[in-house]
């Protein structure tokens, strides 16, 4: 066997085992119990529309800006603490 072949082979075997391993190691999922009296609340259907954009604020806007400041000499300057 060629030593391509075989590289391909290994990374078959290993593809198939890290699959068999996630397949097996997932848990179930169930979905939570709907309540008709809260899912139409106003604030529960601006919290809908308002949690997806908190989300992207957040990983575009605040963790880049911690990153920086994390870093010196803006850590000095800011008086960020570990």
């Amino acid at each position: 066997m060629s030593a391509a072949r075989t590289r391909r082979a290994g990374r078959l075997v290993l593809a198939i085992a890290v699959v068999t391993g996630i397949a097996v190691g997932a848990a179930s999922a169930r979905a939570d119990a709907h309540d008709p009296e809260q899912a139409g609340h106003p604030v529960r259907i601006a919290a809908y529309v308002l949690h997806p954009i908190g989300v992207a604020f957040d990983y575009l806007i605040m963790r880049p800006a911690h990153w920086l400041v994390n870093r010196e000499p803006f850590r000095t300057i800011f008086g960020h603490d570990e």
